[in-house]
């Protein structure tokens, strides 16, 4: 889904990187404290700090991302490649790829989301950023009600307004996100399977040409590729299924993570650990909850765009059915939610890790 499943697919990684000299921030990836909740729409720092300390919560997040994805890749490998061809499990997929392409395989198409995570998820998380706060003032204009009080107040619940208002504003960043990263997303999906799309292109000498031709390439050689083959707008292939999964899916994982956090945190109390298991436990129940419900959107997306690599510009690709409840398309879903669960721990552990570490730095050289 993804902001992870794009980033994901992006992949799936929640929370704030607005950019800190535009907007009020909300440190979401600081914690669910109750203190941090009261502090919600207070600035992260004036024009006067060191670069390094305005901007920390940037710095450390698109560092995070990186170990994340690094981390997580073998398994978005595997995904990918179970959710394309048939494989008997897990471990059939994992064997499978070990014999025929070694420890690479699993790190095939890594460059891309590398390339492409600072950018997608900063943009991502500033527009959802951006359209929580527009949406929640026209709510208290309008309506004459604040959602930001109401969620930053301690001991507050989750109601219909911050659950629509979170909703509406991750719609509207993973609709526009979709521009940026589809043609990464794309790449990487070529990459992954190029091997298997070789061996498995049939007996026409064209189809097995141009699977060949996705082999042993990198970012931008696989990205020119593409548009040897499909044209310069052959980079967007399966553009729409990508629309439908990043609007929905970013759309349930921001409800999910910001509506459990405030939970978590209520109950939680005052206890100072409360902070961390919040975020974490947020994180981790928000990848899990939007990759099941939208993971048929993401399988059709992925046979789409495998199909079309053996598809020329102006020759039609067979669509593939969004088809819930089937079992055919949840093929990979556990090793999904398995890694969403380790992009969110690395991400969420690193990312304090990093802040802390530079407001302490900061700090001690003022002193």
């Amino acid at each position: 889904m993804t902001i992870e499943a794009t980033i994901a697919g992006q992949q799936n990684v929640p929370f704030d990187l607005a950019a800190s000299a535009v907007m009020p921030r909300s440190d979401l990836g600081a914690g669910g404290a109750q203190k941090d909740r009261r502090q919600h729409d207070a600035p992260s720092g004036t024009a006067s700090e060191p670069f390094v300390k305005r901007y920390r919560t940037e710095i450390a997040a698109s560092t995070s991302s990186v170990f994340s994805t690094l981390a997580a890749f073998p398994l978005d490998s595997v995904k990918t490649r179970m959710q394309t061809y048939q494989y008997r499990g897990f471990l059939d997929c994992v064997r499978h790829t070990y014999n025929t392409e070694k420890l690479g395989g699993f790190f095939r198409g890594v460059a891309a989301p590398m390339a492409s995570v600072t950018l997608v998820r900063t943009v991502s998380f500033s527009l959802y950023q951006r359209a929580k706060h527009s949406y929640a003032a026209w709510v208290k204009r309008n309506l004459n009600y604040d959602i930001l009080r109401h969620v930053n107040k301690p001991g507050t619940y989750p109601n219909l307004y911050s659950i629509g208002c979170f909703g509406a504003a991750g719609a509207t960043a993973g609709s526009a996100i979709t521009f940026l990263a589809c043609p990464f997303e794309l790449t990487k999906l070529s990459a992954q399977v190029s091997v298997l799309l070789a061996d498995r292109a049939g007996t026409c000498p064209r189809s097995r040409a141009v699977a060949a031709s996705y082999q042993n390439k990198g970012t931008f050689r696989t990205m020119r590729n593409i548009m040897k083959h499909r044209g310069p707008w052959g980079l967007y292939t399966g553009f729409r299924l990508h629309l439908l999964r990043d609007t929905l899916g970013t759309s349930i994982y921001f409800m999910v993570y910001e509506s459990s956090k405030q939970l978590i945190t209520t109950f939680g109390g005052n206890d100072p650990n409360t902070n961390r298991v919040a975020v974490v436990a947020a994180g981790g129940l928000c990848g899990l909850v939007s990759w099941a419900m939208i993971y048929p959107i993401d399988s059709a997306k992925s046979i789409y765009q495998r199909n079309a690599l053996l598809y020329s510009k102006g020759e039609k690709v067979p669509a593939p059915k969004i088809e819930f409840f089937k079992g055919h398309m949840y093929r990979g879903l556990g090793v999904s939610m398995s890694r969403s669960c380790v992009v969110n721990a690395i991400f969420f552990s690193s990312f304090e890790f990093i802040k802390k570490h530079i407001k302490t730095m900061d700090n001690d050289t003022a002193s």
